[in-house]
């Protein structure tokens, strides 16, 4: 296979198209159009539970559901993202996201919320497996700033929307914000799907094409990765970090609340904790490349289970709780940086949607506890014993990393020992 780094993308494509950081920055609105899906989720949640007349729990399990479906899908996305390359997938993906979150505002059964949040969730991870390709793929030289800014558009991405959909919210009613934002996100969505492209030489990404098996670079096959025991340290300290995010991503209008934070602050901090989140993975992203993926792990991993821990004792009043979901999702969203650049560190490129899709699965679990579970087991001991727990977990991945660091990278029979994967194909 003709390797990309030996086309001119402009040549191929123009002088638009070629250019990576317009694959790039079309990726990063892509990115921004299903922040909402997740992020802007707690504002929903009590008029949900009032509307249907059901539990926080039965609420929170379709926030679950849409994990699941984001996440457990991401192995076949990827190989079929792998085969196929971007655009028909994200073509696909915006009529999922549009229909699936405009029908949240339709429904009016359980059930119904259930199945459309799920189908946005399946929408959603086409789009986020296909958009970290794009990134890493067109800039190997930069992997933890590409894959940052992408995360930074689903981590900051709702942040201008959240004032926004809590004035439709107040004003209109949640239905209304969920079909005006949904069709919206759909269209954007779509239109963006006919820009992207892999760079040259990978227009049909390489489980499609003919891969040589002798290539001393070529990377990981899936079969391959989930081969080495590193990948399963890796895996644990994905699913640990996820949790803690995920329950106050989830829980962050209930909680407040509980604890007598009034609307503004509610409000305020949800946005702050958007730009929080997205500045943190550019961030994060970018010290990785300077100073070593395991390194700023170690650093911001431990940092996040500091401030999640005490999340109950400083986040409880107006201020407090602004500046403390800044402090956590600001050390939090920068795993969907650091873990898919060593993702690509470790086992390479050549099937990097694949094999970043069988790591991404671990969100699917981390939905679960962060969810249903952590929710359940707030409404029965309070929510100090979630979020300490869940910093306790936070710093066992911090721990993991100097494990990490200190593991050779992985081989397979054929490997250039001397250049290793990371400039795999």
């Amino acid at each position: 296979m003709e390797s990309s780094q030996s086309l001119n993308p402009k040549e191929v494509y123009g002088p638009i198209l070629g250019n990576r950081w317009v694959q790039l920055i079309s990726a990063v609105i892509a990115m921004i159009m299903i922040a909402n899906l997740q992020y802007a989720w707690t504002l929903f949640t009590p008029s949900l539970k009032t509307a249907f007349g059901a539990s926080l729990t039965a609420i929170q399990f379709g926030f679950t559901l849409f994990i699941w479906f984001e996440t457990f899908a991401q192995p076949i996305e990827g190989y079929l993202l792998d085969r196929f390359g971007p655009r028909m997938f994200f073509t696909a993906a915006g009529v999922m996201v549009g229909v699936g979150w405009t029908g949240m505002g339709l429904v009016e059964s359980l059930k119904g919320l259930y199945f459309f949040y799920a189908l946005a969730g399946l929408g959603a991870g086409f789009i986020y497996g296909g958009s970290v390709a794009v990134a890493i793929r067109w800039f190997s030289d930069k992997r933890g700033l590409a894959a940052g800014i992408i995360a930074a558009g689903f981590g900051a991405g709702s942040a201008p929307f959240i004032p926004i959909i809590g004035n439709i919210i107040k004003n209109s009613g949640y239905q209304s914000a969920f079909i005006s934002t949904g069709i919206f996100q759909g269209l954007v969505i779509l239109i963006v799907a006919q820009l992207l492209r892999y760079p040259p030489g990978n227009q049909k990404h390489a489980a499609h094409a003919q891969v040589d098996d002798s290539d001393p670079n070529r990377g990981f096959k899936p079969w391959e990765v989930l081969r080495q025991p590193q990948f399963y340290l890796i895996y644990m300290m994905f699913l640990f970090m996820t949790i803690g995010g995920l329950l106050l991503t989830a829980n962050a209008k209930p909680f407040a609340k509980d604890v007598g934070v009034i609307q503004y602050f509610v409000i305020l901090g949800v946005t702050l904790d958007r730009i929080g989140n997205g500045g943190g993975r550019i961030f994060w992203g970018w010290l990785s490349d300077k100073f070593g993926r395991e390194n700023i792990m170690f650093i911001g991993f431990t940092l996040n289970a500091i401030f999640t821990a005490t999340f109950p004792f400083f986040g409880t009043s107006g201020w407090g709780y602004v500046i403390w979901m800044f402090l956590i999702m600001g050390t939090w969203g920068e795993l969907f940086s650091l873990f898919p650049s060593l993702n690509a560190d470790r086992f390479g490129t050549t099937f990097a949607a694949s094999n970043y899709g069988l790591l991404y699965s671990a969100k699917g679990f981390g939905g679960i506890l962060g969810g249903v579970v952590a929710t359940a087991i707030a409404s029965t001991y309070g929510w100090t014993v979630v979020f300490v727990g869940s910093g306790i977990l936070a710093f066992a991945s911090a721990l993991g990393a100097l494990i990490v660091k200190k593991l050779p990278k992985p081989t397979r029979p054929g490997m250039s020992i001397d250049k290793g994967i990371s400039e795999g194909v």
